[in-house]
């Protein structure tokens, strides 16, 4: 073996004989140390860990999530609730019936949003404040098919509710009635989000009905009020309960902030709310329909059938296709559906998501209105109208434009009624009143509702018919 070799392989055997010999000392002379100091901090570790489960104080500490009340929520939002007490002279004319209910203040000049039901027929509108003042409040209009109604108070800076989006509450979400139920004023009572998109057929399947249901106690004197979330946003009205004693019984209904804002600012913009229709029938999915139509879920708004030149039918949409979005929001059930829809008006664009043959599809309707144009009109059944016998709407452009610039279209006359026995027929057009000229709905009921014992002469026209049609009555 070459020398230089062997003393090379020396070497080597005596620098691992050396690193051997530093590791057992590090091993068990200065390693115990770290092996001590490791020891302590996992003790300590487990230590911290069973007092964060077990302890009083931590267990105070992070009781709940944040916010951990509705302290701060409560005492601001109590100032915009009221109370409302309205009175309705009865159809023989002879009894009065009264009503109560609360009501929510949504701006600082005084207008005020309750339900339908709290003031319809009212004569007399009552409204008390959280510090006690009292006015007499305007009806301003009335949405029936969504139980809301728009009132207005001349109060200046007054403390206001601002809507919250109803869209992105979750079940399991904590929430907050204030209304006056049993007439105890500023009450409040909380609960969570049991559900949402809950149709209970309150309207009998006349109305839109999309309700938050929630475990918050609201009782009669409710009707009107708010459902808040933590942040003190305005997310629902109170409305509805169900119970086989006419009390609460564990479970309550409130109509969504997004759909309740469109509503309202309908009726202050136009006494009437703008609804938007795509010309469809519509059945919840169920399990047959799933299988049949090789959806992946039993979810969604089967289309039982699309009426022809409708918004629907214009977008391209054919029975049997189930819309399963709209605008971005999921619509698993009819509900979810009509709530989207409503929250948009004649004339406005929606985004159509929906399964053909198993297969998604998008596209994009125009929504139209009653009469299957996109303008801004909608149909009045409302107050005197609906004593006299008969429905009124709005001229659209068109009509404006070709037959006559002012007057309502009577939409329809109810047999036996008042308006009914003059002879009057739909599609009559009003182009004065005793001589005055017509210009809107909201114009002829108010100068109707000034008019009591007095004689009517309507005078108008039809568009099928050459000449002019006058029509009397005396008013009731």
């Amino acid at each position: 073996m070459n020398k230089n070799l062997k003393y090379f392989l020396y070497g080597c055997c005596f620098s691992v004989l050396i690193s051997f010999g530093f590791i057992t000392v590090y091993h068990y002379y200065i390693n115990p140390y770290n092996h001590w100091y490791n020891e302590q901090v996992n003790r300590a570790i487990g230590v911290a860990e069973s007092d964060i489960q077990f302890s009083d104080r931590f267990q105070n500490a992070y009781r709940s999530a944040t916010p951990t009340d509705f302290v701060v929520a409560a005492r601001e939002s109590c100032k915009a609730v009221v109370f409302i007490k309205s009175d309705a002279v009865q159809t023989d004319e002879s009894n009065t019936s009264m009503s109560s209910g609360s009501g929510v203040i949504i701006s600082n000049d005084g207008y005020i949003v309750t339900n339908h039901h709290v003031v319809a027929g009212a004569k007399n509108i009552e409204v008390l404040f959280s510090d006690n003042r009292v006015f007499m409040a305007n009806l301003i209009g009335t949405d029936p098919s969504t139980d809301l109604a728009l009132l207005k108070v001349e109060v200046q800076n007054m403390d206001y509710l601002v809507f919250g989006n109803s869209d992105s509450l979750q079940v399991g979400e904590w929430v907050m009635a204030i209304g006056n139920p049993f007439r105890l004023q500023s009450t409040v009572t909380a609960g969570i989000v049991s559900a949402k998109a809950r149709n209970i057929n309150l309207l009998e399947n006349q109305g839109i009905e999309s309700f938050i249901q929630t475990d918050a106690a609201i009782n009669p004197g409710n009707s009107g009020g708010a459902l808040i979330n933590t942040r003190g946003d305005l997310v629902g009205i109170c409305s509805a309960i169900l119970s086989n004693t006419g009390r609460f019984e564990g479970f309550s209904f409130a109509i969504p902030a997004n759909l309740t804002k469109k509503v309202i600012a309908d009726l202050k913009e136009f006494g009437v709310v703008q609804r938007g229709f795509l010309g469809i029938e519509i059945e919840n999915v169920d399990n047959e329909m799933a299988k049949r139509l090789a959806l992946p879920e039993v979810s969604g708004v089967y289309l039982a059938s699309v009426f022809k030149d409708g918004s629907a039918s214009d977008a391209k949409l054919q029975s049997e296709d189930v819309v399963i979005g709209i605008n971005g929001v999921k619509t698993k059930n009819t509900a979810e559906f009509m709530e989207q829809v409503a929250i948009y008006r004649p004339g406005d664009v929606i985004d159509v998501v929906y399964i053909r043959s198993g297969e998604i599809k998008t596209t994009k309707a125009r929504l139209k209105n009653q009469i299957n144009s996109t303008d801004l009109v909608a149909v009045r059944e409302d107050g005197i109208l609906k004593e006299l016998g008969f429905e009124l709407r709005e001229m659209d452009r068109y009509e404006k434009s070709v037959f006559t610039p002012n007057g309502v279209v009577v939409v329809s006359v109810k047999v036996g009624s008042l308006i009914g026995s003059t002879m009057m027929e739909p599609g009559y057009i009003i182009t004065t009143v005793n001589g005055q000229e017509v210009t809107s709905v909201t114009s002829l009921i108010e100068y109707l509702e000034s008019q009591s014992n007095k004689e009517i002469l309507f005078e108008g026209i039809y568009k099928k018919y050459p000449g002019s049609y006058p029509y009397k009555f005396e008013m009731p």
